[in-house]
């Protein structure tokens, strides 16, 4: 089998800038389903209002991001004072986490990498608890709340989760937020990716922000919105204490005019979120149903925009795969690198229809 490059494996999903340095392939002709970001692109009626707007970046923004504060309140129904926003969820997620001041930490396995590594900033000790493949990566959430001891300071997960798709409902949730409470563990639920789910409102748990102080829920505008350049992320908690830590730590202005600007506005594209939803939903319930067919894979249903699978036969691994499918100018994502997962996962997103079908069809030759 072909050896590795640990590098090209390790990255974060969508660096096409180490794929064309290192296969020579011009990162403007890659489809890109690794990155896990919405193929319809950044939102028209607000590039449009961008491009007209431009002078902008001659004006400082407001301190205290108030319309945009307010949009997002709008869109998420969230108590606007519970709002903050930041130079994208990667600095919300750094400075909750120090906020936490965590000796002892939980991560619901397999996750982003970043959890880790800014636990390990924060000085943070920490193990996974796993999600199991025999449950199709589903939560055992009575165990998981049995496996939160006393000790445990702080609990982070993705919901639904990077890389497998699952997700846990509301009711689920509030009941590890109530055990949490009692052993006043803080707990921080990353959504980055709920937006393309089907059942947003059972997974949500922006609403138990205004119930529960050791609540706090992170998003981002970089896959739904289609926008990782804005830098754009925002978090919900009625934690005082967070408040005011933000105010500390963050520094003045830390979300750029044109994120602010862009942010008052996209949430209240309706017309885009829409198409995006049909898109997404009608394309992933597609793929599922023909890698259903397939014989050498299985196929973990996603409430998300990407789909993780896992090889059965020992022809081929995911390594290879992903080598075969970038000089077809494809990149997927080799899944080997999260907690728990091996040679045999792969993790790709939804494209345009054009583009899965071309997906699809190669990874059926190489796998069947």
């Amino acid at each position: 089998m072909a050896m590795k490059n640990e590098h090209l494996v390790h990255m974060h999903g969508g660096d096409l800038d180490a794929i064309e340095k290192k296969f020579g392939i011009p990162k403007k002709e890659i489809i890109d389903f690794s990155g896990n970001i919405n193929p319809l692109g950044f939102p028209e009626s607000v590039k449009k209002a961008l491009a007209e707007n431009l002078d902008i970046v001659s004006v400082y923004p407001d301190k205290e991001y108030t319309k945009l504060r307010q949009s997002i309140a709008d869109y998420t129904g969230a108590d606007y004072k519970n709002i903050r926003v930041g130079n994208g969820s990667t600095e919300l997620i750094s400075i909750f986490i120090k906020s936490a001041n965590a000796k002892k930490s939980v991560i619901l396995g397999p996750a982003y990498s970043e959890y880790e590594h800014e636990l390990l900033v924060a000085g943070s000790k920490f193990e996974y608890f796993p999600l199991e493949e025999k449950n199709n990566f589903v939560a055992d959430v009575d165990k998981l709340i049995d496996f939160l001891k006393p000790d445990i300071d702080l609990f982070i997960m993705c919901n639904p989760n990077n890389p497998t798709g699952t997700a846990i409902t509301v009711p689920n949730i509030e009941r590890i937020l109530e055990h949490c409470k009692k052993n006043k563990t803080s707990v921080m639920v990353d959504e980055t990716y709920i937006e393309f789910s089907d059942n947003l409102k059972e997974i949500c748990a922006i609403p138990l922000t205004n119930k529960y102080d050791n609540l706090f829920v992170i998003r981002g505008t970089a896959k739904f919105f289609a926008a990782p350049g804005l830098r754009l992320g925002y978090g919900i908690t009625s934690s005082s204490k967070f408040h005011e830590l933000i105010l500390k730590y963050q520094n003045p202005w830390s979300v750029n005019i044109l994120a602010e600007f862009a942010g008052e506005r996209m949430f209240s594209d309706k017309e885009f979120m829409k198409k995006s939803s049909k898109l997404i939903s009608d394309e992933r319930r597609k793929a599922l149903c023909e890698l259903g067919t397939w014989k050498n894979i299985k196929a973990y249903d996603s409430n998300s925009n990407f789909i993780l699978i896992k090889l059965l036969t020992d022809k081929v691994d995911a390594s290879e795969i992903f080598e075969k499918l970038i000089y077809k100018k494809m990149l997927i994502r080799d899944a080997s690198s999260f907690a728990f997962l091996d040679e045999t996962y792969l993790r790709f997103c939804i494209q345009t229809p054009e583009h899965n079908k071309m997906l699809l069809d190669e990874l059926k030759k190489i796998v069947e």
